[in-house]
């Protein structure tokens, strides 16, 4: 899954418009101009796309969290000069502000099935050995599921800590 796949995937789930989206990079402090978003927004063979770096998608899960969750005191953090599946995960986990339970649910939407352990192992540190890296196909299946909550199933943002009462 590439970093412009997250960001789309991300605008789908949400119906953010390129407006909001530059919006939502500005609260992380990241300047972009509606034609590098339109840009970034792009497939990967239409003309005129531009890859999204890590540091750019770290930044913009970054502003989604303030977006939703409110500017945090003190300095905020720097954008990831990398991510990884996991990274990217976790700071989706903080910006729906989804306890294990509630992540499990949203998997099962797309017919994904992990365990307590299984999921905690993704936000462990990666020197821990019980960490487990984050495979494309779960990161893909949390994005799916939350698409069927907030899209498909027509349920409103406040209901994301009940995604059983979608099925």
């Amino acid at each position: 899954m590439t970093n412009n796949d997250c960001l789309r995937q991300l605008r789908d789930i949400q119906d953010l418009d390129e407006t909001a989206m530059i919006t939502i990079f500005a609260l992380a402090e990241q300047q972009v101009t509606p034609d590098q978003m339109e840009a970034l927004l792009k497939e990967d063979e239409d003309p005129g796309f531009t890859a999204c770096t890590d540091t750019k998608l770290a930044a913009f899960l970054n502003g989604f969290i303030i977006e939703r969750r409110g500017k945090r005191e003190g300095e905020q953090p720097a954008p990831e000069t990398q991510l990884n599946n996991n990274i990217i995960f976790k700071k989706l986990r903080i910006a729906f502000d989804l306890k294990a339970d509630d992540i499990l649910s949203v998997l099962s939407l797309a017919n994904c099935q992990l365990g307590k352990h299984e999921l905690g192992a993704f936000f462990r540190k990666p020197d821990n050995r019980h960490f487990r890296v984050c495979s494309d196909e779960v990161l893909q299946d949390f994005l799916s599921g939350l698409k069927t909550i907030f899209r498909e199933a027509d349920i409103s943002q406040d209901s994301i800590t009940e995604p059983d009462k979608a099925s």
